[in-house]
């Protein structure tokens, strides 16, 4: 038996699990490296991945792992090999720029990119307020911690609000949602290079590519870090919530308008794009990102 046979037994291992614990799941996706299935659990929502490799088999849980929904099906799979993530102390610089975006994933609502310069007495006080991964605090937190951000940090923090129509101007431009993060990411650190003599930018990796500034030859002597899950590093994780608290704000602003919207690219999300599609009521330039194939699907069961 192979490494993929022995993944696909794993996930189907997983699922017997799952049901004998009447665990609703999503059905099998076999990826290029991987097979995951999702299933959400009082309306906490967990991904399995089980990757194939050179390596062998390894499982991936990923959700919020502070939620006792995680630590529940974590504990169901507990004998799955998991992959070691290092828990010891993150290395970062003393100053750095850390930027990352909200909303590149949802149908509704804006792009929304920020970048937070921190130094050692940032970190300290951010720490201290609560600031970590967005993903991870609730909306309510993430609002009240961005205040305490924005006064820590003064004038030292970005925020690029590409409100749909002009996120729709721009991906008509780029015509690929990576060379548009690249643009708007760099577009966010400039403005903080620009106050500050800092030579660290760490950015939440979406693509191999470089980012448009590091092409620029004003900025030779930055040194660039992107990486996967980067909000490990708090100046990242500060900009995560202030880029979430500002895509928040826009569906605040739209319910004042009597224009409630679902976040995220779901099968609600696909049910009120058909509702505005067939009342014909709204711009669809001015709320939503109109290359997702949510459009298309709404207009064609529509």
């Amino acid at each position: 038996m192979n490494i993929k046979e022995n993944a696909e037994k794993e996930i189907k291992r997983i699922i017997k699990v799952l049901n004998e614990n009447k665990l609703n799941h999503s059905a099998i996706k076999e990826k290029q490296f991987n097979y995951e299935i999702e299933l959400s659990l009082n309306k906490n929502s967990v991904k399995i991945q089980v990757y194939f490799g050179k390596k062998g088999v390894k499982t991936v849980i990923q959700g919020n792992d502070e939620t006792k929904e995680y630590k529940i099906i974590s504990n169901l799979i507990s004998h799955t090999p998991q992959l070691n993530f290092s828990t010891d102390e993150i290395e970062e610089p003393d100053e750095y720029i850390g930027s990352d975006e909200a909303g590149k994933g949802d149908f509704f609502g804006p792009l929304v990119i920020s970048a937070v310069y921190v130094n050692k007495e940032m970190k300290e006080e951010l720490s201290n307020i609560g600031v970590k991964d967005s993903k991870k605090l609730s909306d309510e937190q993430i609002d009240k911690i961005a205040v305490e951000i924005k006064k820590i940090c003064k004038n030292k923090f970005s925020i690029i609000n590409l409100i749909p129509c002009e996120y729709n101007k721009l991906y008509e431009k780029y015509k690929n949602l990576n060379r548009l993060l690249s643009y708007a990411h760099s577009k966010a650190i400039e403005d903080l290079l620009v106050k500050t003599n800092c030579k660290y930018v760490i950015t939440d990796k979406f693509s191999k590519k470089k980012l448009e500034i590091e092409e620029h030859k004003n900025h030779i002597d930055i040194n660039f870090i992107k990486e996967t899950k980067a909000e490990k590093y708090i100046g990242v994780a500060a900009a995560s919530i202030l880029a979430r608290n500002e895509f928040n704000n826009w569906f605040e602003q739209m319910e004042k308008k009597n224009l409630n919207l679902p976040k995220g690219s779901s099968i609600i999300t696909e049910q009120k794009a058909i509702e505005i599609v067939k009342n014909n009521s709204t711009k669809l330039n001015e709320i939503c990102k109109l290359h997702f194939k949510t459009l298309n699907k709404a207009k064609t069961n529509y």
